[in-house]
């Protein structure tokens, strides 16, 4: 994840005292937690290890749109709409806790110190999403690696590189040339 994207996260303690009462569950690397379409039924709370909020095109191509570390919550909007926008991941083995989202909603409206932490929340998560696209409007891949770069990097180990290329809008193999037209250079 990019660093400065990881700075713009809050862990809150007000959202993550929501969750304490809810069991953890458990979702090794790679498990889907909903669909796209699906009806919104939970709010999830990463405890642990990474879940990703991806879209995947017509020709295949995978954007991630979030991804939620520890003291995030997965597709946060969602506590906003009836059916899911994307699919929720796994990217690692990850502990998450979930709350029914009436009940989240309604301490929510309870609230008035949780409110303020959500709306803090919700705006960082409008602050990443324009880095991402950013980043995404520019024109080469080179340009988006050098950006992702001087935001934060350094590169992930080179079995996860798919994922920096899910963020930053090319394919793998577009990111793959580029590493090694840098390695060559």
């Amino acid at each position: 994840m990019i660093t400065i994207m990881s700075e713009i996260t809050i862990t809150s303690d007000q959202v993550s005292r929501l969750f304490l009462s809810s069991p953890p569950c458990r979702a090794p690397g790679g498990t889907t937690l909903f669909r796209a379409g699906d009806p919104v039924r939970n709010i999830h709370y990463v405890v642990s290890g990474c879940l990703s909020l991806r879209r995947v095109s017509e020709n295949g191509t995978q954007m991630i749109l979030q991804l939620a570390r520890p003291g995030d919550i997965l597709a946060e909007a969602s506590a906003y709409s009836d059916t899911y926008h994307c699919d929720g991941v796994s990217v690692t083995d990850t502990e998450y806790r979930t709350m029914l989202k009436p009940a989240f909603t309604a301490h929510l409206k309870r609230d008035p110190a949780l409110q303020e932490d959500w709306m803090r929340r919700l705006a960082k998560g409008i602050q990443i999403a324009r880095i991402r696209a950013e980043i995404r409007g520019l024109k080469t891949v080179s340009a988006r690696l050098d950006m992702w770069l001087m935001l934060g990097g350094p590169m992930p180990p080179k079995g996860q590189w798919h994922l920096v290329a899910a963020e930053i809008g090319v394919s793998p193999e577009a990111l793959y040339r580029e590493m090694k037209r840098r390695k060559d250079v």
